[in-house]
């Protein structure tokens, strides 16, 4: 039971992170750009971002920590399938990137909105939206692997 709990934490955390990317990237984001003014739309992005951040924080650290725990519950990295080892190396990327954009191009990103330097917070934005994009083709990797290496 312990693990099935675990599981069922470390898949919502899973669900919030990459799900969140993708409707920022397909659905948020898009909207912004149809609908507001550059200024508007990067303190909009910002401010979403900001809120969003708050919650991947708590994502990232809830997948570390039940991964780290359903690993411990199956022995050790010994004991546990080639997906396993497959979905921590990745997750180990993605949260390396994830870092890097809040503790760098987001901080970049606000401190251009404060001082409404706009062509510098576009092009802040512009990096995270690239590499939001690159988290985000990782994460269905991560989900890819997690289904297809059930299978074999």
């Amino acid at each position: 039971m312990q693990h099935v709990i675990l599981l069922f934490i470390h898949l919502l955390a899973a669900v919030f992170w990459v799900g969140g990317m993708a409707t920022l990237h397909f659905a948020v984001r898009p909207a912004a750009v149809a609908t507001l003014e550059p200024p508007l739309r990067l303190r909009m992005m910002a401010t979403a971002l900001r809120r969003f951040f708050v919650g991947v924080d708590a994502a990232v650290t809830l997948l570390f920590v039940t991964g780290v725990a359903m690993i411990l519950l199956m022995g050790g990295f010994r004991g546990v399938h080639w997906r396993v080892e497959a979905m921590m190396s990745i997750a180990i990327v993605m949260a390396g990137i994830y870092v890097y954009i809040r503790a760098s191009v987001f901080k970049a990103l606000r401190r251009a909105v404060d001082e409404s330097a706009w062509p510098i917070a576009a092009g802040r934005l512009d990096m995270i939206r690239k590499l939001v994009s690159l988290n985000l083709a990782l994460g269905v990797v991560v989900f890819g692997v997690a289904i297809v290496g059930r299978a074999g």
